[in-house]
C-alpha cells in the first residue's frame, strides 16, 4: 500500500506537470490529484525537487525498458538504432503524459539533474547501447548529451506533440536522427 501512494505521487506530478508546467504542479496539487494528504506526499519525498527526479527516472527507466523489450542486439548499429527510436516513440505515443513530462523536463531547470541521475544509472539501456563497440565506433565525438538530444529528443517532442506520422516517415525521422548522430 506504502508504495502504491509513492507510486501515485509520481504519477500525479507528471500528469500535473504534462498539462500545467511544473508552475501547476505544487505538492498540494499533486496530493490532491493522487489522493493522497500533503503530509503523505511529503513522506515519501522530502520536496518537489525530489518527486521530479524520482518520476524524470522512472519515466527513463519505463521508455528504456520498453525500447529493449523486443531489440534484435544481432542488428548492425544503424537497424538497431532505428528499432530502438521507434520503440521510443511508439511508448512515448502511446503514453503522451510521459512525453510531454519529459519534454517539460528537458525545458526547465530540472533538465541538468535529471540528465545527471539518468546518467548515473549503470543499468540504463540506452547508456548501454552507446558503450556497444559497433555502435560507439560509428558515433560521432558528441558529449553524451548533445548524443542524445539528435537522437532521442525528435522522438520525444514528436510523440508530445501528437502529429500523425506515417510509418515510412518515422523510417524516414529515425534514419535522420542516426545519420546525426553517427
Amino acid at each position: 500500500m506504502a508504495a502504491d501512494r509513492a507510486v501515485a505521487v509520481r504519477t500525479a506530478l507528471r500528469t500535473l506537470v504534462a498539462r500545467n508546467g511544473f508552475h501547476g504542479a505544487s505538492m498540494n496539487a499533486v496530493a490532491r490529484e493522487a489522493g493522497v494528504a500533503t503530509g503523505t506526499a511529503y513522506t515519501y519525498y522530502a520536496s518537489k525537487d525530489d518527486v521530479v527526479l524520482a518520476a524524470y527516472t522512472e519515466t527513463k527507466a519505463e521508455l528504456g525498458a520498453a525500447a529493449m523489450a523486443h531489440l534484435d542486439e544481432s542488428l548492425p548499429p544503424e537497424q538497431r538504432f532505428r528499432a530502438l527510436w521507434l520503440a521510443c516513440y511508439r511508448h512515448l505515443q502511446a503514453n503522451p503524459t510521459h512525453a510531454q513530462f519529459l519534454l517539460q523536463v528537458e525545458h526547465s531547470p530540472y533538465r541538468g539533474p535529471a540528465h545527471e541521475a539518468a546518467l548515473s544509472n549503470p543499468d540504463d539501456p540506452f547508456l548501454a547501447q552507446v558503450a556497444q563497440p559497433d555502435i560507439a565506433a560509428r558515433l560521432r565525438p558528441f558529449p553524451v548529451d548533445v548524443l542524445y538530444e539528435l537522437a532521442l529528443s525528435p522522438a520525444i517532442r514528436l510523440a508530445a506533440s501528437g502529429i500523425e506520422l506515417t510509418e515510412a516517415q518515422l523510417d524516414e525521422i529515425a534514419d535522420a536522427c542516426w545519420r546525426a548522430v553517427s
